[in-house]
């Protein structure tokens, strides 16, 4: 893992900074793996906030065939389907920005103890990127093919990390995350195939990834740390419960985009804990530049249409 900045007090002085709600192990951990897994990451209030919400808009997508919903600030979709959706069995798989249209998604991107955990690990100063939630409904194709979150949102140092919060109980059966343990302090793997930005990394590199992979499962309400640059990815929702994420993006204040948000929103560069900072730290380390999708999700990057779309 590169990252040059200087360890703080919760002064923001020079010094060894104490964890505020993490242990030192779990801080040590996440440091070694490149990712920790918390229960009881959020209230039960907002947990069950966040549920209804979700499963109204899994209700409300029996009612299109296609993407829909007032459009994020870059003119796409807010909801997108997987080709299998149809009004019996939805598959609702993403929903972008959250946050921007619902305000418990809004507080617990904001101001949960999520964002205080992030600052216990990167702090004290954080700010937000974006947020989505990814969704398996039962039966549903969507997978999501090995690839690393800092090719996708490359910043002028690595202290950027994926908040994935389970709205479900997330079993190898529903199709949980998949890490590989270590390999954020490993090479940057190539999203490209040629010319082409396909989001996903070489079926050899992915074949060697999944012979070490291992599950993140937990229940409903624990949230999983993720370094930005932690190979992972997931299989199909092969049982009958539903998996979503509700996913956040944080990174240190003087971390500087090196290239457009995949999911820009009026939200991004807020600072949520602590201070802006009036520069960018750099750290020596070479990322390609993504080529950001233009469609509902990333999903269509990844090679996995649509529904109703060519």
């Amino acid at each position: 893992m590169c990252s040059d900045k200087p360890q703080l007090n919760s002064n923001g002085m020079g010094g060894s900074r104490m964890p505020g709600i993490l242990s030192r192990g779990q801080v040590d951990q996440y440091e070694l793996d490149g990712f920790i897994v918390v229960e009881r990451a959020v209230t039960q209030e907002q947990l069950a906030k966040l549920r209804q919400e979700l499963a109204r808009w899994v209700e409300e997508s029996r009612e299109h065939v296609g993407p829909y919903g007032e459009p994020t600030i870059d003119g796409r979709p807010r909801f997108d389907m997987g080709v299998e959706h149809t009004a019996e069995q939805p598959a609702l798989r993403r929903v972008n920005n959250p946050s921007d249209v619902s305000e418990s998604y809004f507080e617990v991107m904001s101001d949960s103890r999520i964002v205080d955990m992030v600052a216990d690990l990167i702090g004290p100063d954080v700010k937000f990127h974006h947020c989505k939630i990814n969704q398996k409904c039962p039966g549903a194709h969507t997978a999501v093919h090995y690839h690393q979150d800092f090719a996708f949102t490359p910043h002028s140092n690595d202290d950027v990390v994926t908040a994935l919060l389970m709205l479900d109980e997330l079993t190898e059966e529903n199709g949980c995350l998949m890490v590989v343990p270590g390999s954020h302090r490993g090479p940057m793997f190539s999203l490209f195939d040629g010319d082409d930005f396909v989001g996903r990394v070489s079926k050899q590199i992915e074949e060697n990834l999944v012979a070490q992979q291992i599950p993140i499962t937990g229940p409903a309400g624990s949230v999983c740390l993720m370094h930005t640059r932690l190979a992972h990815g997931s299989t199909p929702n092969l049982s009958e419960s539903p998996r979503g994420l509700y996913i956040c993006v944080y990174t240190a204040a003087d971390a500087v985009p090196l290239a457009p948000n995949p999911m820009p929103g009026p939200n991004e560069g807020r600072i949520l804990r602590g201070n802006p900072s009036l520069r960018a730290r750099m750290v020596s380390l070479e990322v390609e530049l993504p080529k950001q999708p233009k469609s509902a999700s990333f999903f269509t990057v990844q090679g996995q249409a649509s529904a109703n779309t060519d």
